[in-house]
């Protein structure tokens, strides 16, 4: 059964009359059509009988070419999504529990439909859909495997281009012109490419610092590949690391595999944070490892579950997502390794193969 044959039936079982949907990557996972509309109205309104896409004009031609999708209406800029909204749907009669995705409706949205629809009642649809697109299917698997083999070849792009003086946005310009030479259209996320100390903030934005011999770097990237993201982390080194950045890369490192060997069916996600955590805390950095082990990915770089403490959730065959802890010390230095995969019955299947073990690159003047 197709996710959208599937969510139907949940429908009939949940007596939900209408379902609204305006998360573009759940629209993509039930119908196939993606779209980022910015600030336009987007909508699946979805009935046990129809499926019906509410969507900006200059997109309705693409999105009638989706078998999925019964009733395409398209409306123009200066014309009121919500009254056309209103009238799509009159035909179907009345609502009286109208399901809604309710970890990513804006409240404003939210008191649209409330006005449109005074007497129904509202029901959130987001934990089926989550639990509905943790599990992906073989060929889910297939497409994300495609796109951790693009993102090691992005990482390897991004270490050929490491020189003495190159700022990290221009690493960054290099890898994401080289990947579009590869058919690539878009990337996950802003690609991160971190020198030195510099990678102390998990999340930092590259900008113009130069590199010198001796530093440390972070590379955090993925790519989107029909649909589906991937995302992969190294650290490597840029001519010989000291010997106090090779003690903490051997730390994240011994984190990062016997988190991703304890993978298997039936562990929660709460222990494989905690089989990583224990490392680098007996190491004497637990106060240096600052954020979740992992998150789920898909059409999303981020979805359910989160890889985190306490998270009791066990983890299933065909769920995927990140095994990616961190040591971070301000003027000195943050190591990440990150690798995505795939649970199997028999453990973890990595969609990168770029090595984790450190990395030393030649210092090129």
């Amino acid at each position: 059964m197709n996710p959208l044959d599937a969510f139907k039936k949940y429908m009939i079982d949940q007596t939900l009359s209408l379902v609204y949907i305006d998360n573009p990557d759940t629209i993509a996972y039930l119908t196939g059509f993606y779209s980022n509309p910015h600030e336009r109205v987007l909508a699946l309104l979805i009935t046990a009988d129809s499926t019906q896409l509410l969507v900006p004009k200059l997109e309705e031609t693409e999105a009638r070419s989706y078998d999925a999708i019964d009733e395409v209406t398209g409306y123009k800029d200066e014309e009121n999504p919500w009254a056309i909204f209103k009238e799509s749907v009159a035909e179907d009669g009345l609502f009286n529990t109208i399901g809604i995705e309710s970890d990513y409706l804006v409240v404003d949205r939210y008191h649209q439909l409330m006005s449109l629809f005074p007497d129904a009642s509202f029901k959130s649809v987001t934990s089926y859909l989550q639990n509905m697109k943790v599990i992906k299917s073989g060929e889910e698997i297939l497409i994300m495997k495609e796109a951790g083999h693009l993102a090691d070849e992005a990482l390897r792009v991004g270490m050929d281009a490491l020189s003495t003086g190159i700022t990290e946005q221009e690493v960054v310009a290099v890898i994401e012109y080289e990947m579009k030479k590869l058919g690539v259209k878009e990337m996950s996320f802003d690609t991160m490419v971190l020198f030195g100390d510099h990678a102390a903030s998990p999340h930092g934005t590259p900008g113009d610092r130069k590199l010198q011999a001796g530093e440390l770097v972070l590379f955090d990237l993925g790519v989107v590949y029909n649909g589906y993201t991937s995302d992969v982390t190294r650290t490597v080194s840029y001519g010989d690391p000291s010997p106090k950045l090779k003690e903490l890369y051997s730390i994240v490192l011994s984190a990062q595999k016997t988190a991703q060997a304890a993978v298997r069916p039936g562990i929660t996600a709460g222990e494989l944070d905690a089989a990583a955590r224990q490392i680098i805390t007996e190491s004497g950095y637990g106060d240096y490892f600052t954020h979740r082990l992992g998150h789920g990915l898909g059409r999303s770089v981020h979805e359910f579950p989160n890889i985190a403490p306490g998270v009791t959730i066990p983890i299933q065959t065909g769920m995927c997502f990140s095994i990616e802890p961190g040591i971070y010390i301000e003027g000195t230095a943050g190591i990440r390794i990150e690798d995505c995969l795939a649970v199997t019955d028999k453990g973890a299947a990595p969609f990168t193969q770029t090595t984790k073990e450190l990395i030393v690159l030649p210092v090129k003047e």
